[in-house]
């Protein structure tokens, strides 16, 4: 029990830097090309954000096909499921589906994520993590970026992102 509530914060770090280092290697979004997109940005600025992390967020939000964040955690739901190459696997290719559904121009943000999170997820499995883990851990590291604070959320993406340009 006590080494699960240490590995879920672990595991929230590791879906986090996964996600955010694979969605901005992408460029994702570049811009808020969708209207709702481009609104929260500019809402996120307007209360104190940056407008570039915001138009991440937001992007995020309303119009973003299946990007690394999501992607992560199909994957981790993937591989407790029905392991590796079955379900980790599985939900790569959902999601690489989902990316061509909703035209990803960027590129694979998605697929990458969920194909790297699979592996990753099975390297942690091997020395004492389990998927479950990683599940909340996804949870977690959504919410950080989503749920607790947009402005504060915001100028950490815009700071990543221009560390990108």
């Amino acid at each position: 029990m006590l080494s699960e509530l240490l590995h879920i914060p672990a595991a929230a770090i590791i879906s986090w830097i996964l996600f955010v280092a694979v969605d901005i290697f992408f460029k994702l979004p570049e811009a808020g090309g969708v209207v709702g997109a481009t609104a929260i940005a500019r809402d996120i600025e307007a209360g104190g954000g940056d407008i570039s992390g915001g138009t991440m967020m937001g992007g995020n939000i309303v119009c973003s096909p299946p990007d690394a964040s999501a992607g992560t955690l199909l994957a981790a739901c993937g591989v407790y499921l029905a392991g590796i190459p079955p379900g980790g696997l599985a939900a790569a290719v959902m999601v690489y589906i989902g990316n061509r559904i909703c035209y990803d121009p960027p590129g694979y943000a998605g697929t990458t994520g969920a194909v790297l999170a699979t592996f990753v997820i099975y390297g942690f499995t091997q020395v004492g993590f389990a998927a479950s883990d990683f599940i909340a851990g996804m949870v977690i590291a959504i919410l950080t970026i989503q749920g607790l604070s947009h402005t504060h959320a915001s100028r950490l993406l815009g700071r990543l992102w221009r560390i990108r340009e």
